[in-house]
């Protein structure tokens, strides 16, 4: 059986296995795996045990292994002999998650979260449950190719390695640590993450850049006391004037962040990418239409993409201090509160911008008041190498199966294990995705179009095909 013969059966595979690949879907998608509720610990531990025995029925050697919090699967395919083939194939090491968010509020859904519902929407049939797209149905379509791969012909034509965590909702406080004991077990020669979207449902994507997170809390203390705003006002520190007095002087006029040295490391988009995002034809007031808006906002002289893919961002998460109750209280608060988030783009450093927000906040602080800085982590933005061997693959494998080259785009949020499979374990990574924009991830009513599901599956397949025709 020739190449072509091989990938031409297991598309062939996957097509008429689509009641069974729908099946297998929506036994994973019942398990309520919620792993920020510890009541739904042992739902976690039973996802990661459905995909133990899924990936081992197709010839993996498969383990369930335990962490301080949910567990971890992994998985091993050894590939084609190289005694026998003369050659030794890429190794891929796949990267998924099958815990969930929570589904409130659930007066909100059409249907319950976890009984998985196939409905009819403007492209066709769509499934619509928690975890639908973010990350089940995503791990499921590459389990789909495998298993179409392992069917059609027997095996599997490269090496892979899997690595599907149960915390990824939660931040994943566990799996940096495990990456660390066992790298070697993780050695791989690429990461592959299908955990990205789509341009649009017609048009594929490969994510290429990720923005990281700086998220802290600004907790300022005046006087020991409430106070009475008529006995104290105007002859006191208000903790509350003071911090937003800060706050609002994050932003020049023209959208820049005052914080010194915030803009350190943040390189231009380069003339080629500029021009390729610019012909998408995005549609900044459709956007804007679509939540209620008619004027954007952010750096002057910047397209709406550019912002959000490739510029950094300081923005109030929220605020709080003294009354905020029904009626009125005339009092001076002893406290005012922020939560504050940055999200960084490619080279700009977590601890700079850290640093250059504490000189920030000590400039302005007023005598009388004492500021603390609650950090709550941070991870830098991460760029991919969009050239390689591995990117041409991808890059092949999703213009065959959509008739079109896809889309190299950004993404405005975080995914930190791309960057911790760089740090930790020297893997780039090839993030092909196939969400879209409006899957109402993490809200009420997620879904996943059917379609996408299917371009998924067939799109791994192909891509697991030409990997094997690498040597």
């Amino acid at each position: 059986m020739t190449a072509e013969d091989r990938i031409t059966e297991v598309l062939r595979r996957l097509d008429t296995g689509q009641d069974d690949a729908r099946a297998r879907l929506f036994e994973l998608l019942r398990i309520p795996s919620i792993s920020a509720q510890p009541a739904h610990a042992p739902d976690c531990a039973a996802a990661a045990r459905w995909l133990v025995h899924e990936f081992a029925a197709i010839g993996f050697e498969t383990a369930l292994r335990e962490t301080p919090g949910h567990p971890i699967v992994t998985g091993y395919y050894p590939g084609p002999d190289p005694a026998t083939t003369g050659a030794t194939v890429p190794h891929v090491l796949f990267y998924g998650h099958y815990d969930v968010q929570p589904a409130d509020p659930l007066e909100l859904w059409t249907s319950p979260p976890f009984e998985p519902q196939m409905v009819e929407g403007p492209h066709g049939p769509r499934i619509v449950a928690r975890g639908a797209v973010d990350d089940k149905g995503e791990v499921v379509a590459f389990l789909c190719a495998c298993r179409a791969w392992y069917l059609a012909t027997g095996s599997l034509p490269i090496r892979i390695t899997l690595l599907i965590e149960g915390e990824e909702e939660i931040g994943g406080p566990n799996l940096d640590h495990f990456m660390a004991e066992h790298r070697a077990e993780l050695k791989a020669d690429i990461a592959l993450i299908s955990d990205t979207n789509m341009w649009d449902i017609a048009t594929p994507a490969i994510t290429t850049q990720l923005r990281g997170m700086v998220y802290v809390q600004i907790d300022l203390v005046g006087p020991s006391r409430d106070l009475h705003s008529g006995s104290y006002g105007g002859a006191v520190l208000n903790p509350i004037n003071a911090l937003t007095r800060i706050l609002g002087d994050l932003h020049d006029a023209e959208g820049h962040v005052k914080i010194p040295g915030f803009y350190d490391g943040v390189a231009e988009v380069p003339p080629a990418q500029a021009a390729q995002w610019e012909a998408l034809g995005f549609d900044e007031a459709a956007m804007l239409a679509g939540i209620g808006l008619s004027v954007g906002a952010g750096e002057l002289g910047r397209s709406a993409l550019e912002k959000l893919w490739a510029r950094p961002t300081a923005d109030l998460n929220g605020i709080w201090g003294g009354y905020t109750g029904i009626g009125a209280k005339t009092v001076i608060a002893s406290e005012a509160h922020a939560k504050l988030s940055f999200r960084l783009v490619p080279g700009q450093n977590p601890e700079t911008v850290l640093a250059g927000l504490r000189e920030f906040i000590t400039d302005r602080t007023p005598p009388g008041a004492r500021i603390t800085l609650q950090e709550f982590g941070g991870n830098p933005g991460v760029a991919v190498p969009t050239e390689g061997p591995f990117m041409s693959a991808a890059i092949a494998a999703l213009t065959d199966e959509f008739g079109k080259a896809p889309v190299l785009m950004g993404c405005g949020g975080s995914i930190p294990v791309v960057g911790s499979l760089k740090s930790l374990l020297g893997l780039d990574t090839i993030l092909m995705g196939f969400g879209l924009e409006d899957d109402q991830i993490h809200s009420p009513n997620e879904k996943f179009e059917w379609r996408c599901f299917e371009g998924a599956a067939r799109s791994h397949a192909r891509l697991l095909g030409k990997l094997g025709a690498m040597t």
